[in-house]
């Protein structure tokens, strides 16, 4: 069946068409013409692009009955979360909601970590945090410093895969450059649009995806990055005194944001090979992954739970760097205070502008 190849504009968006008067393609909508040459080279660039190839080898290796004598798993009837304990941990509430949980048995049946990040801060480094989080927020809420209860700090070790793999990339972007001038009482602008073509290789070592659909995504990845040259290999004795979240999402099923977060690197990666471009957008793109690979790992991170007036808020904290994250409340009062000065003062600014623009 035959098919009708149409070409978009890249300024605009429009169908573009052969003008047999100038005898170039030409955007009826914009009067942008093209060469037809380049854009039959782009046409055949862009056909010519292999897929992508993301694969990955994922780990195997489980606990030994040794291993995991003593460990127990605590289930929470409220969130589904089960954490991993020693038997001398007296689990009496989720690190993730707050409920009460209860024991379910011995652990057992789960891969174990390649590798573990031990504790560097503790629960009092945590509180300090907090208050350092708190100190400074004008639209925060007077009280909410003296009245929120800090319910919960539990120190957790989240379940991680690690991806590390071989990338080679090809790119093609379409970027712009912009001329202004003036002539007379008229202004002109030209804009020449440009077709780039990068290609080359990238490693990538460690590109961690939370494995618990218990932790929020956004906030594990906030409080990133872990040193990955502190990691050890994995010892039960490192959970003494600590949880340890169960991972409830595979390393299959987390490849495909490990596979995200490389394409994005690779994008930027290669854009910042562009300069000196008013705009550079990517047209296409083909990324093959080789000797991928993912291992399996324990990050270290404090969890604070507080109360204000029946909402609870949660922060985390990483328990290797300290560096600390979580939402707050905003008083609303104060915000419509501070959004009107800013906006006299803005308009103030625009009046003076303009008085002396006048004059």
């Amino acid at each position: 069946m035959a098919q009708l190849l149409e070409y978009k504009c890249p300024c605009c968006g429009g169908i573009i068409e052969f003008d047999s008067g100038s005898q170039m393609m030409k955007c009826p909508y914009c009067d942008t013409t093209f060469d037809p040459a380049a854009l039959m080279e782009m046409d055949e660039a862009l056909n010519n692009q292999a897929p992508d190839q993301l694969e990955w080898e994922t780990p195997q290796e489980q606990f030994e009955d040794s291993e995991v004598a003593g460990m127990n798993v605590y289930s929470c009837h409220s969130c589904g979360g089960e954490i991993i304990t020693d038997a001398t941990t007296g689990a009496t509430h989720c690190p993730f909601c707050g409920n009460p949980v209860v024991l379910t048995g011995a652990f057992a049946g789960a891969l174990k970590p390649d590798l573990i990040i031990p504790f560097k801060l503790s629960k009092e480094d945590a509180k300090a945090a907090l208050k350092r989080h708190m100190s400074g927020k004008k639209l925060l809420p007077r009280l909410f410093s003296k009245e929120s209860h800090l319910d919960e700090i539990k120190g957790v070790y989240v379940p991680f895969w690690l991806y590390g793999a071989d990338v080679d990339a090809q790119f093609n972007f379409h970027a712009t450059r912009t001329r202004m001038w003036r002539s007379g009482n008229r202004e002109f602008t030209e804009v020449s649009h440009f077709r780039l073509e990068r290609q080359g290789g990238l490693s990538f070592d460690d590109v961690p995806v939370d494995g618990s659909t218990k932790m929020d995504d956004t906030m594990m990845e906030s409080i990133e990055p872990f040193d990955m040259k502190e990691a050890v290999p994995f010892q039960t004795a490192f959970l003494s005194g600590y949880y340890a979240d169960k991972y409830d999402v595979d390393a299959t099923q987390s490849i495909s944001r490990a596979n995200e977060r490389i394409k994005n690197s690779t994008t930027a990666a290669f854009s910042s090979t562009t300069p000196g471009y008013a705009t550079v957008t990517p047209e296409g793109a083909s990324v093959q992954i080789h000797n991928g690979k993912a291992k399996y790992a324990m990050y270290p991170v404090w969890l604070l739970t507080t109360n204000y007036q029946g909402k609870t808020y949660q922060f985390a904290m990483n328990g290797q760097t300290g560096k600390f994250v979580g939402d707050m409340p905003v008083d609303k009062k104060l915000y419509w205070k501070w959004h009107m000065i800013y906006a006299a003062i803005c308009a103030g600014i625009s009046w003076l502008v303009l008085y002396f623009f006048l004059l």
